[in-house]
C-alpha cells in the first residue's frame, strides 16, 4: 500500500467524518494533483466510494434515518443512466481524453461548491415557494434528477452526496436532515457500484490505490465523526466550498 494515499485516505476520511455530505467531492481532484491519471482517479474513487457508502448505509438503515423509497426512485434514474454514460465512454473512448475527464470533473466540482456555498435553508425556501407546483411531479422529477446525478458521476465520480442531498431538500422539503442524508447515502451504493463495476469494465480502477484509500479512510472517518459539531456549520461549508471550488478552476485550467 502507498503510504502517501493512506494519509489521504485518513485526511479525507477525517472531513468527512466532520462535514457529511461534499467532502468526498475532494478524493478525486486530490488524486488528480497526486499524478494519478484523472481516468484512474475517477474510476478508483468509485470503487473506493461503493465500499465506504455500503457501510454507511447500513449503519443509516440500523438507525432508521433513511427513506428508501426516495432512495429508489433516484436509483431508478441514477443507475440506468450510469450505465448508459459508461456505454458512452467506452464507445467514444473519451474517458481516455485527460482534456475531457478533467473538464468534466471541474463543472461538477463547481457545481457542488455553489450547492454548498447556497446552503440547505435557502434550497429549502426555494422549493417550498413552489411546493404546489412540485407535488403533483415529485416522483417522475426525482428520477430525472436521478438520472441527470448518475450521468455526472460515472463521467466525474462527484455528485451522488451533495448534489444528490441538494436535489432532495428540494424535491423533499420536508424530509428531515437526518433522513435526508441516510437517503442520500442509500442511494450512492447502488450508483457508485453501477458507476465502478463501470469503471472496471474500461480498465480504469486501480485496486491497490483504492485499497489504500480504505485503509486511511476508515480511522479518519471514526475521528472526524468524534469531532463533528464542534466547528460552526457554516464555516466548515464555505471552507469545503472553496476547497472545491480551487480544485476545479485548477482543473479547468489544465483542460485546455
Amino acid at each position: 500500500m502507498e503510504p502517501g494515499f493512506i494519509v489521504l485516505g485518513l485526511i479525507v476520511g477525517a472531513l468527512v467524518g466532520m462535514t457529511g455530505v461534499g467532502a468526498g467531492s475532494l478524493v478525486t481532484p486530490a488524486l488528480v494533483f497526486s499524478g494519478v491519471p484523472p481516468a484512474i482517479a475517477v474510476g478508483t474513487d468509485l470503487a473506493y466510494a461503493a465500499l465506504t457508502k455500503t457501510a454507511g448505509a447500513a449503519a443509516h438503515r440500523a438507525r432508521g434515518s433513511l427513506d428508501l423509497g426516495i432512495a429508489l426512485r433516484l436509483a431508478a434514474g441514477s443507475v440506468p443512466a450510469a450505465a448508459i454514460a459508461i456505454a458512452a465512454l467506452a464507445a467514444s473512448g473519451a474517458h481516455a481524453s485527460r482534456p475531457f475527464v478533467t473538464g468534466t470533473l471541474a463543472l461538477v466540482l463547481t457545481l457542488t461548491a455553489l450547492v454548498l456555498l447556497v446552503g440547505r435553508p435557502r434550497l429549502a425556501a426555494v422549493a417550498a415557494r413552489y411546493e404546489e407546483r412540485i407535488a403533483p411531479l415529485r416522483g417522475p422529477l426525482t428520477v430525472a434528477a436521478g438520472a441527470l446525478i448518475g450521468v455526472l458521476v460515472a463521467l466525474s465520480s462527484v455528485g451522488a452526496g451533495a448534489l444528490a442531498a441538494a436535489v432532495m431538500v428540494m424535491l423533499h422539503p420536508s424530509l428531515p436532515a437526518a433522513r435526508i442524508a441516510g437517503t442520500d447515502v442509500a442511494h450512492a451504493v447502488p450508483l457508485t457500484l453501477a458507476a465502478a463495476l463501470g469503471h472496471v469494465w474500461l480498465g480504469t480502477v486501480d485496486y491497490l490505490l483504492a485499497a489504500s484509500l480504505l485503509a486511511g479512510s476508515v480511522p479518519g472517518i471514526v475521528v472526524g465523526s468524534l469531532a463533528a459539531g464542534r466547528l460552526p456549520e457554516a464555516l466548515v461549508r464555505r471552507l469545503l466550498a472553496a476547497a472545491l471550488l480551487y480544485a476545479g478552476s485548477r482543473l479547468a485550467a489544465a483542460s485546455f
